[in-house]
């Protein structure tokens, strides 16, 4: 495989990253940082994955219950995730019931793969194809 050269990939009229980075893109405006900072940390990941198995909002004690983090711990990992937008919370009485919306999750993760689809004319390989990056040799 030949060395990979950067210039190859240039594609005609785009911008340098310092002009990428003021033009407006619906991008901005659905790059959730908070929410995938959230959904990102593999203990909460998978406190998320739980519910949506579960198919039924949860109390903190029942999600504690079930995987090998102390209920605290559950507690704070849950109250982030309802903050962040990737569940949601109730409180009744005494007990927060935390659930998650499967349908609510792959609408936000489409939204923000269509505004990355908005972003490039193509799938962001280079117009010429000489460098051999139209049929995937450099991926």
């Amino acid at each position: 495989m030949p060395p990979f050269d950067p210039s190859a990939h240039l594609v005609s009229g785009a911008p340098s990253p310092r002009q990428a980075l003021g033009r407006p893109a619906r991008l901005d405006t659905v790059l959730d940082l908070a929410f995938l900072k959230a959904i990102a940390e593999p203990s909460r990941a998978r406190l998320v994955s739980c519910l949506l198995k579960s198919g039924r909002p949860c109390s903190v004690t029942e999600i504690a219950e079930c995987c090998e983090l102390d209920f605290s711990t559950v507690a704070r990992h849950l109250g982030l995730l309802a903050r962040s937008g990737v569940l949601s919370a109730e409180k009744r009485g005494r007990t927060v019931w935390y659930d998650a919306s499967a349908s609510r999750l792959a609408h936000r993760f489409r939204e923000l793969a269509d505004a990355i689809d908005d972003l490039g004319p193509s799938d962001g390989r280079c117009e010429s194809g000489d460098c051999g990056c139209a049929d995937g040799a450099d991926s």
